[in-house]
């Protein structure tokens, strides 16, 4: 009975969450509707979304959600000292093709999500077949160093997380 009520635990929890902080204050109103909102959604989209990801390890996704807003912090330093110190004749930007070892969409997802949210990086296609992410860099003197990088922080840990 609760499967079918919640098919999506985590997503109705997500969007109940999410529009209480949108609202930005409590009331009992604004709570009622947010858990119709976190129950209606998931049961309408349950269809079109058959298999789950699996996930694995709270701790590894709260590990992987905190690198990613360091790593954001980050980066706006790194690209704000490129847009006003490094002169226009020294940037060197670059397309890298990551090959993925990632093979659910999913995890895929949040990887190009992790990507484009980082300043600097942005995701800009994913081959045909799922084994390769393009992304543009603002500025990537070594672009081996980048692709190797984004493997080791995000890849690698999502592989864990997902598979």
């Amino acid at each position: 009975m609760l499967r079918r009520l919640f098919p999506h635990p985590l997503l109705s929890a997500l969007l109940v969450l999410i529009w209480m902080l949108l609202v930005n204050r409590f009331a009992w109103g604004s709570l009622v509707f947010a858990v119709i909102i976190g129950i209606t959604v998931p049961l309408l989209t349950a269809p079109y979304w058959p298999d789950r990801p699996r996930v694995s390890g709270l701790g590894r996704i709260l590990s992987y959600i905190g690198m990613v807003i360091w790593d954001i912090v980050v980066a706006n330093v790194q690209v704000a000292r490129i847009v006003l110190f490094l002169p226009n004749k020294d940037l060197r930007p670059a397309f890298i093709v990551i090959p993925l070892r990632l093979k659910s969409p999913e995890a895929i997802t949040v990887l190009a999500g992790t990507i484009t949210l980082t300043p600097g990086t942005v995701s800009c296609d994913c081959s045909e077949d799922g084994h390769a992410l393009l992304v543009h860099c603002l500025h990537a003197p070594d672009p081996d160093a980048v692709r190797d990088d984004i493997k080791a922080r995000y890849e690698q840990r999502l592989v864990e997380i997902f598979e």
